[in-house]
């Protein structure tokens, strides 16, 4: 166990390195250039020629020098104009173009909204999908099995941000009531602060619920072709004994590898919904980079999302020792 984790944690590396080159290069493919925006907010170009305000401007963020040396400067492995070495291997994602606030206190100033909504989802999510895809296995072919499979595929097919937009605006054309728009930090209500996120988190939950629904559904029905299973219907067992103790455990393996990609899409729809329901999350923070052509926000953001995604499905991987005592980690 000791060495398999070991070699997994020594595996992040090259993904992560590889993940900041590919970020820290497509994002200079992005039509427009930061140097045109910052001229044009802070309106120089009467006051100063606009080709000498956008190359010293240019040259006090860092960015006259190649992509490159950008790149490693970043990284931390070059030293910085001024001799010192700050980046990512010291810990440090940079400062923001436009704020010079540090990158690390921005992205996990938002990390506590981003994990309670997709926290609250993937709760959701499997709180739907459980119950209902091991029903619709058990009852294989019958009306609740065609209900549970149609509601599966509707929670698949129907978009997160559509479903958002409506609960925005047609409650407030109707009822005159509307979801809270101001953040309430769980610190100061936690009652308050649940009933904020729980809409958006249901929303995100029933759309992430579709597809474990049917993976559920798929794998205990082939668990419960199984001989061992007909062994335990054979020595009259009670169904409630033969599916949650035999049956789900087993089938579990496969939609636990599920749940880990869940988390992907949980990021994704989580740009959506912070930016419908108004939380400060990674996502918006994510929108409000790429707007604005903040490119240490936006490497910063993708690198810590890509360490959590590798962190959450190597938990999930070791999961599997508990769930199939056959798993051996050499």
């Amino acid at each position: 166990m000791r060495a398999y984790l070991v070699r997994r944690l020594l595996l992040m590396i090259p993904t992560l390195l590889l993940v900041t080159i590919i970020v820290f290069g497509f994002i200079r493919l992005i039509p427009g250039d930061i140097i045109d925006l910052m001229v044009a907010q802070m309106n120089l170009e009467g006051e100063m020629g606009a080709s000498e305000t956008a190359e010293g401007v240019r040259k006090a963020l860092g960015l006259d020098v190649p992509v490159h040396i950008q790149y490693v400067r970043w990284l931390g492995v070059m030293a910085q104009e001024d001799g010192s070495f700050s980046g990512v291997i010291q810990g440090d994602l940079g400062m923001s173009l436009w704020k010079s606030r540090s990158v690390t206190e921005e992205i996990f100033a938002r990390v506590p909204v981003t994990l309670e909504l997709g926290s609250l989802a993937i709760i959701t999510g499997l709180i739907i999908a459980l119950p209902i895809g091991v029903y619709s296995a058990i009852r294989q072919d019958t009306g609740g099995d065609y209900i549970g499979r149609t509601f599966a595929i509707l929670c698949i097919s129907v978009p997160s941000f559509w479903i958002g937009t409506i609960i925005m605006v047609y409650p407030s054309i109707l009822w005159q009531w509307s979801p809270p728009m101001e953040y309430i930090p769980l610190i100061e209500n936690p009652v308050e602060n649940f009933f904020q996120f729980i809409i958006p988190g249901f929303i995100l939950g029933m759309v992430l619920s579709g597809t474990t629904m049917r993976m559920t559904r798929t794998m205990m029905l082939e668990v419960l072709r199984q001989d061992y299973i007909r062994t335990a219907w054979a020595k009259g067992l009670t169904e409630r004994t033969v599916v949650l103790r035999h049956a789900l455990k087993n089938a579990m393996i496969p939609v636990i590898s599920m749940i880990g990609l869940l988390f992907t899409y949980v990021i994704a729809g989580a740009v959506v919904i912070e930016q419908i329901f108004n939380l400060p999350g990674i996502g918006r923070l994510l929108i409000e980079a790429l707007n604005k052509r903040d490119y240490p926000v936006i490497c910063g953001i993708n690198l810590v999302l890509a360490f959590l995604v590798l962190i959450i499905n190597l938990g999930i991987d070791l999961t599997y020792g508990y769930l199939d005592p056959r798993v051996q980690y050499k």
